[in-house]
């Protein structure tokens, strides 16, 4: 079904010239090209969502690209778009007043931004695109950060702790 999506995605917008980021919210609704710099890429802390900014304060922005974090296997390192001038191909649709899409596919960027590498090996997509270390650590009843360690295997074979 995604692979469908992003087919008739690409398929009906391959001939469309990009327009200018200002320009989405006249093209509601339309399956179009949108192109501009990515001057920030930031990340939601409670949901993971990562949005591509294309102007230095979000909030007065007319455009946006949303990349939820079950799509990063999909779209690779979003993060390596910061400062790039990008061209993305979707339909644009409208958010809390402003114009955005949705990016569920690499293959809906073009040019320059087509090129990111895969998202990291070690990203933990179901853990709201949290980094897992592998290392984990809980709060004692004194309410201080302490460690849990795992056991390190001794030469003799039996397990030490660290």
């Amino acid at each position: 079904m995604k692979l469908l999506l992003a087919v008739l995605i690409l398929a009906s917008s391959a001939a469309a010239e990009c327009i200018p980021f200002d320009k989405a919210p006249e093209n509601i609704g339309k399956t179009t090209c949108v192109t501009g710099k990515v001057v920030k890429v930031s990340q939601s802390p409670r949901s993971g969502t990562y949005f591509l900014n294309f102007c230095d304060d979000y909030r007065n922005c007319p455009f946006t690209v949303v990349v939820f974090p079950k799509d990063l296997r999909d779209v690779g390192d979003v993060t390596q778009l910061e400062g790039k001038t990008i061209e993305i191909h979707g339909t644009i649709k409208e958010y809390r007043g402003r114009a955005e899409i949705v990016l569920i596919d690499a293959r809906q960027l073009k040019g320059e931004s087509a090129k990111i590498p895969p998202a990291p090996k070690n990203l933990d997509v179901e853990r709201r695109g949290n980094y897992s270390a592998g290392k984990f650590s809980h709060q004692d009843a004194d309410n201080k950060r302490t460690r849990q360690t795992r056991p390190r295997p001794t030469t003799s074979g039996e397990q030490e702790p660290d």
